[in-house]
């Protein structure tokens, strides 16, 4: 049992690294093309977070001010807490995946909206510098995440990554919840006529 566990364990792991890094899924190598990536995992975050910077600084710039104290359920946290939230992960795991250090922020989730977002675009724009130089060849390097977890530098851009996806599809819960449609729902913009 416990073999046949390790085995889909494996199995799934490799899949998920093949998508991330375009490794073959068939049996036999792939001739090399000029369409390859040099460095597969740090281009396709950096990729990923120029739209996510874009989607989710749209979606806290959605959501009107009066509804940043907004929980779908007392248990819940505000949306200017979900908003802070981000910014402070986007800084973290961005100073970690560089070596950089963190920047302070001295943000609450009762600061309002426009500070919030400020802080929010920063945060992205703190992580686009950040990263600029990072590659793929350290990514096996020892890190702690988190306080006290063992990771790597891969761990750091892959949370970070997974943070994304995780964070903006909330946003988007607590925008539609309050009949807003998130940024990558909404129709694409009229072009102007030709005259």
């Amino acid at each position: 049992m416990k073999r046949s566990t390790s085995i889909v364990s494996i199995t799934a792991a490799y899949f998920a690294l093949a998508l991330v890094c375009g490794l073959p899924l068939r049996g036999r190598q792939e001739p090399a093309t000029q369409s390859q990536v040099t460095n597969p995992v740090t281009t396709t975050v950096k990729g990923q977070m120029t739209r996510f910077a874009k989607n989710m600084v749209g979606a806290a710039e959605a959501m009107p001010a009066e509804k940043y104290g907004f929980k779908p359920s007392p248990e819940m946290n505000t949306y200017g807490h979900l908003v802070l939230h981000i910014l402070q992960t986007n800084n973290l795991l961005c100073a970690k995946a560089s070596g950089a250090a963190t920047p302070e922020v001295l943000l609450t989730e009762t600061d309002g909206r426009d500070k919030l977002v400020s802080g929010l675009k920063a945060s992205f724009d703190f992580c686009s510098t950040a990263l600029t130089n990072v590659d793929d060849s350290k990514l096996g390097d020892p890190l702690i995440l988190f306080g006290n977890r063992p990771s790597s530098r891969a761990g750091a851009l892959i949370a970070l990554s997974d943070g994304w996806f995780d964070h903006y599809s909330t946003q988007a819960i607590y925008l539609r919840l309050n009949g807003i449609l998130p940024p990558s729902a909404q129709p694409p913009a009229a072009q102007p006529a030709k005259q």
